[in-house]
C-alpha cells in the first residue's frame, strides 16, 4: 500500500514531556496491577450491567402475537422499542469489548460475531434464524430486526454466502414466539454471563486486557475499510461508525486505567502524551462524520490503490485518516505507541497475524 502522511505527524511535546521522565512513585508494578484491576472492576461493571439490562428490555418488548407474525405497521411501536433497546446494547459493549473479548473470547464470539464469520463455522449453515443455536448474538438480532430497512447491497453480498439465509421479520406466531424465547434469551444469557463472570473474577489477565485495546484500534481501519465490501460490523442498521466511536471511548476509559502505571515508568510520560494525542486525532477525524453510518464508499473504491479522487471522498478521507492514525508499522500511530507503553509494562502487545 502507498504510503501516506500521517495525521499524527506535527505532534509537538513540552520540554518536560519530551525528557520523558518517569513520574516519581513509592508504589510496586504489583501496587500498580492492583490498582488497575480494581478500576477495571468497578469501571466496566456499568457498562456490562446496561448491556444485562438492555437486553433483557429488547426481549421484553419483542412482539408474540397469538396468531400471526411481526406486522411492520401493527407492531410499529414494538419494533421502535427493540431498536432502541438493541442500539443500548451495542453501545454498551462496544465501550467493553476492547477489555473483555480478550479475556472472555468464547462469549465475545457468541454474542458479537457478524454473519459471515458464523457461516464460515457452521458447514450446512443455519436454516432457522430464530433460535439460540447457529447464529446467535447482537447482530443475529439485527439482522431480523431491520431486516425491512436493511441496504440491498448488503443482501446481495450475503445471498452469496454459502448457507445463507435471506433475514426476514418472524412470519408465524411460532417464529416470533422462538425469536423471543430462545434467539433473545440467548443473548440475554450471555450478557448475564459476562457481567457475573467479570464481578467474580478476582483478578484479569492485564496483558490481554491492554493488547486487547491495542488490537481494536488497529482494528478501527478494518472496520471501516469492510464497508467497501459490504462487511461492515453492524450493516443492517448502518450504525457501524457509532460503533467505532464507542470503541474509541471505551478504549479511553480503560487506557486510564493504565495511564499512571505507564507514566511512572522511564520514558513513560512522552509516550502516554503521544497516546493522548492520537485518542484526540482519531476523535477529530470521526467528528467530521456526520450521523452513524459510516460514509459510502465510491464505487471505484480500492483500498490496494485508491486513486487521487477517491481519496477525496468522504469515505476516502476517513480510511485514510484512520489507516495513517492506527497503522502499526507508522512510528507516529497510537497503535505504535500503545505498543511501546505495553513494553513499558513487559506486556505482549499487539503484533500482526
Amino acid at each position: 500500500m502507498t504510503s501516506r502522511p500521517s495525521i499524527l505527524a506535527g505532534l509537538t511535546l513540552s520540554l518536560s514531556v519530551a525528557s520523558g521522565a518517569g513520574c516519581s512513585s513509592t508504589k510496586t508494578d504489583a501496587e500498580y496491577q492492583q490498582d488497575v484491576v480494581n478500576g477495571m472492576r468497578s469501571g466496566l461493571i456499568a457498562d456490562l450491567a446496561n448491556l444485562e439490562t438492555a437486553s433483557q428490555m429488547l426481549q421484553a418488548a419483542a412482539p408474540t402475537p397469538a396468531d400471526r407474525g411481526w406486522d411492520a405497521t401493527m407492531d410499529a411501536d414494538a419494533i421502535a422499542n427493540m431498536k432502541a433497546a438493541w442500539t443500548q446494547c451495542r453501545t454498551a459493549y462496544e465501550h467493553i469489548e476492547g477489555a473483555t473479548a480478550p479475556i472472555f473470547p468464547d462469549i465475545d464470539a457468541s454474542i458479537d460475531s457478524r454473519y459471515d464469520d458464523f457461516l464460515a463455522a457452521l458447514p450446512g449453515g443455519d436454516t432457522y434464524l430464530f433460535d439460540g443455536t447457529g447464529v446467535t448474538g447482537m447482530h443475529a438480532v439485527e439482522r431480523i430486526l431491520y431486516a425491512d430497512v436493511t441496504p440491498a447491497r448488503v443482501v446481495q453480498y450475503e445471498s452469496m454466502l454459502d448457507g445463507d439465509v435471506a433475514a426476514a421479520f418472524p412470519a408465524t406466531a411460532q417464529e416470533a414466539s422462538d425469536f423471543k424465547t430462545s434467539l433473545m434469551q440467548k443473548q440475554y444469557d450471555d450478557a448475564k454471563m459476562l457481567h457475573d463472570a467479570w464481578e467474580a473474577a478476582t483478578n484479569y489477565d492485564l496483558d490481554a486486557a491492554f493488547s486487547g485495546l491495542i488490537s481494536l484500534m488497529n482494528e478501527q481501519r478494518e472496520k471501516v475499510d469492510k464497508a467497501s465490501t459490504d462487511q461492515e460490523e453492524s450493516r443492517y442498521s448502518q450504525t457501524t461508525m457509532a460503533d467505532i466511536r464507542h470503541n474509541l471511548e471505551g478504549t479511553q476509559k480503560v487506557y486510564a486505567l493504565f495511564q499512571p502505571w505507564i507514566r511512572s515508568k522511564n520514558g513513560g510520560v512522552a509516550i502516554d502524551a503521544s497516546i493522548e494525542q492520537g485518542f484526540a486525532n482519531l476523535q477529530t477525524l470521526y467528528d467530521t462524520v456526520q450521523g452513524d453510518a459510516i460514509p459510502q464508499p465510491p464505487a471505484t473504491w480500492s483500498s490496494e490503490n485508491p486513486t487521487p479522487e477517491d481519496l477525496q471522498s468522504p469515505f476516502g478521507m476517513l480510511y485514510e485518516g484512520v489507516e495513517a492514525a492506527v497503522d502499526p508499522n507508522e512510528p507516529s500511530s497510537i497503535v505504535a505507541h500503545m505498543n511501546q507503553a505495553a513494553t513499558l509494562l513487559k506486556f505482549q502487545g499487539f503484533t500482526e497475524e
